[in-house]
């Protein structure tokens, strides 16, 4: 039995969601966030970069240098550490679960296999999506991609504004010659 609740995040006052064999685990690391399989019996299965760890704080971070991961079985109070974690079947509504069976044996397939990892297409959260539901999905690179284009965007409007105000005072310049 799980005996650190605290790490266990409430959405919206809702008791929290003990997990489950299948469900897919979301751990909070502050910028970003690390996605695992829970197997049962405390423990989870993940993909693993070799800077992944619990307590590895903004060295975590190089992980997206990493081209390589490796599927990992450990224990999920050890990989939460102090962060904070919840239970986040994020695409039940989307795609349809498969069976736990299915799920547990394909996880436990993978066991100490090396991967190619990639963060834009090939993650953590994209191997525990495919494990659950057959398609690997990251609404982190979705999200992150739409910032980085709305971000493009408002600079180019910027640069765009600044080159308009330019031309008209090229222009007042002009005429007043």
């Amino acid at each position: 039995m799980l005996c650190f609740c605290h790490n266990l995040i409430k959405r919206n006052d809702i008791v929290p969601v003990m997990p489950q064999p299948g469900d897919l685990i979301e751990i909070f690391r502050g910028t970003y966030q690390h996605w695992a399989l829970y197997v049962g019996e405390g423990y989870i299965v993940h993909l693993c970069p070799p800077t992944e760890a619990a307590g590895a704080g903004a060295f975590s971070l190089v992980s997206v240098l990493c081209d390589t991961a490796v599927v990992t079985k450990e224990s999920l109070e050890e990989i939460v550490g102090k962060d904070r974690f919840l239970v986040n079947n994020l695409l039940d509504g989307k795609h349809k679960p498969r069976s736990v069976y299915d799920i547990l044996r394909d996880a436990r397939s993978l066991l100490g296999l090396e991967m190619p990892y990639c963060i834009l297409r090939g993650n953590c959260e994209h191997f525990v999506t495919e494990l659950r539901y057959g398609k690997g999905e990251s609404r982190q690179v979705y999200y992150a991609l739409g910032v980085g284009v709305r971000a493009v965007a408002i600079g180019m409007k910027a640069l765009n504004a600044a080159s308009n105000i330019s031309c008209v005072k090229s222009k007042q310049k002009r005429i007043l010659l």
